[in-house]
Parts: C-alpha cells; sequence; structure tokens
C-alpha cells in the first residue's frame, strides 16, 4: 500500500538537507545553495536534457556517476553555468568543496545549477558557503532545501510516500524546481530523489528511465527544453529490504510508489508554471496507440493558442482539434470527442469530430476554476495518458521579459 507522508527529500531513512544564502543571487532574502547528503553511498541514476546545449554539471554528474554510486547533491540557484569556458572546472570544484566539507569522495557528488545561461559563475560565494551549508544539515532540511534550488517558481514542491518491500517499511521521497524553461522531452527541470529501498544501480535506472516516459516528459509550460536539467535518484538501501536486481513484484510495487510521487511532483511544476493561474491536465484515452496519444496530449496541452483560450476561459474547442490535427498522431479525427471538466463539472464540446451544443454558461464555470482537465477520447479503448501544463498569460512575457536584467 503506497501512503502519502511528509518530509520531501529527507523522508527516507538516512538523508538530510540543508538550504543556505551564499551570494550568487543579488536577492539575499532568497537561499540560491543546497545540499542533499545520505549517511552511506548510495545506488544512484539519473536522467538528462536532451537538448544538445548542455549545463556543465551535467557532464560533470555524468561522469561521476557512471559507476552507479553517489553520496551528496549540490545544487544552486541563480546562475546555469551554462555556455562557461570554466564551466566544467567551476562544477568540479563545487564537487570537491562539497566532498570535503563532507568528508567523501568528489567522485561521489551529483552537481546541479539551474538560472541565467552563459554568465560567468564564481566558486568564491559557494567555496565560502559550503562549511555553512555542512553544518546546516538536518533530516527535516527538504524544505530549506527546496527553497535553495527555486529560481522563478512561486512555491517550493516536495512529495513523499512510504510503501513496504519484502515486510520493510520504505520511503521515497523528492523535491523539484521548475516554472518555466518546461517542454518535452526529459529532463526540463529539476528534481533530486531518494529512497531508502535497497535497489541496484542498473534497477534504479531502469525504474527512473521508465517512470519519465509518463512523468516529466509529458509536461510543457513553454515550449522551451532547458539546457541544465536532470532527474536524479539516491537509493541508500537503510530499509533493508532485499535488494531489487531484477523485475518482479518487489520492482513493481518500487515504481508505483516512484511513480506516485513523481506524477505529483509533475502537477505542482505545472501549475506553477511563469505567470500562469491554472493547472491544464490533458486525457488522451480510447482505441489509438500509446504512441499517438502522447502526441496528441503533448500537442494540446504545448499549444499556445489553447493555454490562452484557458486562461481567458474561454471554451474554444476547436484549439484542441487543431493541436490533435498538427500532432502526427495516426488516427481517425472523426472519432475524436472532446469535454472540459474541472471541480465545477464535466461539459462535452465535440463529439466525433465535430461541434456539439453546449452552454456557454456551464463551460465559463468549469473553466473558471483553478484545474482544468481537457478530455479527449478516439473511439473506446484501454488507451490512457496524461500530459500536464499551464495557462499562458500576460505575466508569462513581463517575468521573461526582464528575466536577466
Amino acid at each position: 500500500m503506497i501512503k502519502q507522508i511528509s518530509g520531501g527529500v529527507c523522508a527516507a531513512k538516512g538523508f538530510s538537507a540543508a538550504g543556505v544564502y551564499c551570494g550568487i543571487r543579488k536577492n539575499r532574502e532568497k537561499k540560491d545553495l543546497a545540499l542533499i547528503v545520505s549517511a552511506v553511498p548510495a545506488h544512484a541514476a539519473a536522467v538528462y536534457t536532451t537538448n544538445l546545449v548542455k549545463g556543465a554539471p551535467l557532464t560533470v554528474t555524468k561522469a561521476h556517476i557512471a559507476d552507479g554510486l553517489a553520496q551528496a547533491v549540490i545544487c544552486n540557484s541563480g546562475n546555469a553555468n551554462t555556455c562557461n569556458a570554466d564551466g566544467i572546472e567551476i562544477a568540479e570544484q563545487m564537487s570537491s568543496l562539497t566532498a570535503e566539507a563532507l568528508g567523501i569522495k568528489a567522485d561521489d557528488v551529483v552537481v546541479a545549477s539551474t538560472g541565467v545561461i552563459g554568465q560567468p559563475l564564481s566558486i568564491q560565494p559557494i567555496a565560502e558557503g559550503l562549511p555553512g551549508l555542512a553544518a546546516a544539515l538536518k533530516t527535516d532540511g527538504s524544505e530549506e532545501a527546496c527553497e535553495a534550488i527555486m529560481t522563478t517558481d512561486t512555491k517550493k514542491k516536495e512529495a513523499a510516500v512510504s510503501f513496504t518491500l519484502g515486510g520493510k517499511t520504505c520511503r521515497l521521497g523528492g523535491i523539484a524546481k521548475g516554472s518555466g524553461m518546461i517542454h518535452p522531452n526529459m529532463a526540463t527541470m529539476l528534481v533530486f530523489l531518494t529512497t531508502d529501498a535497497a535497489v541496484s544501480a542498473e534497477m534504479l535506472q531502469k525504474a527512473l528511465s521508465g517512470d519519465v516516459q509518463k512523468t516529466f516528459n509529458m509536461i510543457s509550460v513553454d515550449g522551451d527544453t532547458s539546457t541544465n536539467d536532470m532527474v536524479t535518484i539516491l537509493a541508500n538501501g537503510m530499509a533493508g529490504n532485499e535488494e531489487i536486481t531484477a523485475e518482479g513484484e518487489d520492482f513493481t510495487v518500487f515504481m508505483e510508489a516512484l511513480n506516485t510521487v513523481t506524477v505529483q511532483l509533475c502537477r505542482m511544476i505545472a501549475g506553477d508554471g511563469e505567470g500562469a493561474t491554472k493547472l491544464l491536465e490533458c486525457r488522451v484515452s480510447g482505441d489509438l496507440s500509446e504512441e499517438n496519444a502522447k502526441k496528441i496530449a503533448k500537442s494540446v496541452i504545448a499549444s499556445s493558442l489553447l493555454k490562452a483560450a484557458m486562461f481567458g476561459e474561454d471554451a474554444n474547442w476547436g484549439r484542441v482539434l487543431c493541436a490533435v490535427g498538427y500532432s502526427g498522431a495516426d488516427i481517425d479525427v472523426g472519432k475524436v470527442g472532446v469535454s472540459f471538466s474541472s471541480a465545477a463539472g464535466e461539459l462535452s464540446v465535440c463529439e466525433n469530430g465535430a461541434g456539439v451544443p453546449f452552454s456557454e454558461e456551464l463551460a465559463a464555470k468549469i473553466l473558471h476554476e483553478d484545474e482544468i482537465s481537457i478530455l479527449i477520447t478516439v473511439g473506446e479503448g484501454e488507451t490512457a495518458v496524461t500530459a500536464w501544463g499551464c495557462d499562458l498569460t500576460y505575466d508569462y512575457v513581463k517575468i521573461n521579459g526582464d528575466y536577466r536584467t
């Protein structure tokens, strides 16, 4: 049984975290350096952005966890350390300084950075801040670490669950940042996951790589795929269960626990899109392949016209059909149905590829809610996929018009 619990990235046994202001950001009221540490070396896995322009921290992290091991995560906000001539050197220095402060190996450190691209990152504030950061580590420090990785985020994002493997209680939790520059495919945000379940590095990578196809790869805020971001997971085995080394009942339970946390984080990221006022969820179901369903869901959730209509609370269902049509999905458009749903009710607006009469008054009430579902059916069938996004508002332009200055 999967149970929701508190604790975020520190919910699992043996993990501590901290966040401090060290001087990278101009605003002293915002933390800008986070640290997550396992009491023992942990198995590690990660998935990285598909953008050809990648931040130096990703290159360093990929090399460090090539052996499937890690013990700490260091992350700064305010500067992406991307497209810098000394980027690799700075990322390696961040690892070395973290290792020195913790008494672990530099190769066991995951490095991450988020913020402005193309501006040099000074190691000085990080070097000066790390001793205090290490001293601030605590087993309930998830919230502080979560705050320190935020950029344009307006809300902290953390989630955790408990579950049972072989009679042992295990926990899995995580924190995330992501508000803009978010678009499939993986990875388009920073997500740090931890678990005390014993899982081999190979199966941990299999679990993470499989999960992101249905979760983080199904989010779109603005159509821009980030240069820096990734999802990482550390599994330290301190729950004491028999290590998962192959597919089976325990692996299935672990995947369910992982998915429960990642779906929560996906919804939080999408709902906190830059300038957003509404969380949009697009669910596609029916007689079509999963591949085609994903194409449709991603296309609809990424449509600027549809997102603008949702901001204006306008049931302009033609924009849904338009996005379905250019999605590249191989379907019979004559079988497409569309409904809008929220806490205020559900309303069918299109059946068999054509509009049907509906109450504009009810539509306005449904679209006035903070969370809106766009339900698309293609005939009757077992396939079902979900994608997440947000509305497109005036504030998105304001936020990104002067993001650097």
